[in-house]
């Protein structure tokens, strides 16, 4: 229900306006406040990205952190990541992770993050204490901030948005009655727009998710995804039907979908359930598996994707950011 009044094919979104009004005179009240100075912001000694978006549900902001993240890497940047942690509630804040920390402490996204790309991540609901948590025990050139579009207590030298390409703003409207935390017209103030799917507009990076080789989460196997077959397909994700999209188009024999909240935790009597037997291969997410290793059956997989961005201006996205890098490391 909620996708179609989002989407503008109900027009419930009537009986939430007053609702989206009050969110939206909030959410400008305490932009202004930062804007003019009646609230101050806290700036990093060094520079800070933010990846974030302006609707709810999920847009791809953390493949590309992942992307951001390797090809800063790649370059000889030592770059840490800074997140909210959604989903997760550890004993205390700031969380730097480590290889025994869970998604039930610091949430899916950023375990999921620091097991890719080995970079140190820290979460905390003020990011402030999570930058300085990671400064305190890293030398690092930037960091990154997954999700922090509308924290602006965190001053920042970049931002990025993530849109859908294919639901883009729905109906227009703030939360509850739209998918929108702020505005289309934000747009016009960030660094850059990067588009996941459909057709970028006019000076928007698109992006494009491209799926690797099924890996089973308990021996580490790889095969290619056509070697599948009668697949029960399950996501707790943001947005489940583009993940069951992506297997469709690469051919996959998919026998069932099954979509979850996103950030859902799991049990394994729950996904056991899911297939007929021991042997009808389940295949997750690689953000659901994160959370599913520690009991995980032979029979289940998921699927990595990498972000892909579109040429020259990933190039031109990089240039800018490795300027703003280089400038702060020379005052």
């Amino acid at each position: 229900m909620i996708e179609r009044i989002w989407s503008g094919r109900s027009r419930l979104y009537w009986l939430l306006l007053p609702l989206s009004l009050l969110y939206g005179c909030i959410t400008f009240l305490i932009r202004q406040s930062y804007r003019l100075g009646w609230r101050k912001r806290w700036r990093a000694p060094v520079p800070v990205v933010v990846v974030g978006n302006l609707t709810a549900g999920g847009n791809g902001k953390t493949p590309l952190v992942i992307w951001l993240v390797e090809q800063l890497q790649h370059r000889g940047y030592r770059v840490g990541v800074v997140s909210r942690g959604y989903g997760g509630k550890a004993e205390r804040y700031p969380l730097l992770l480590e290889d025994n920390v869970t998604t039930a402490q610091a949430g899916d996204e950023p375990v999921l993050i620091f097991q890719r790309t080995g970079a140190p991540v820290a979460v905390a609901p003020r990011r402030r204490e999570a930058v300085e948590a990671l400064l305190s025990q890293h030398a690092l050139d930037a960091v990154i901030a997954d999700d922090g579009l509308q924290h602006y207590a965190l001053a920042r030298d970049v931002e990025l948005v993530v849109v859908d390409g294919a639901r883009r703003f729905g109906n227009g409207w703030w939360l509850p009655a739209g998918p929108m935390r702020e505005r289309a017209s934000r747009l016009a103030s960030v660094d850059a727009v990067i588009v996941n799917g459909g057709v970028p507009r006019a000076g928007e990076i698109g992006m494009t998710l491209t799926a690797g080789m099924a890996v089973n989460l308990l021996s580490g196997e790889t095969r290619p995804l056509n070697q599948l077959h009668d697949v029960v397909a399950m996501a707790g994700i943001g947005h489940p039907p583009r993940f069951f999209a992506t297997l469709r188009d690469a051919g996959v024999s998919i026998s069932r979908e099954v979509a979850f909240a996103d950030h859902q935790s799991y049990q394994p009597e729950r996904l056991e359930r899911l297939t007929r037997d021991a042997d009808q291969p389940l295949l997750m997410t690689e953000k659901d598996a994160v959370k599913c290793r520690a009991f995980a059956r032979h029979n289940w997989w998921y699927l990595p994707v990498d972000a892909v961005l579109s040429e020259p201006l990933a190039t031109q996205l990089l240039v800018r950011l490795e300027n703003v890098l280089n400038r702060n490391s020379k005052e």
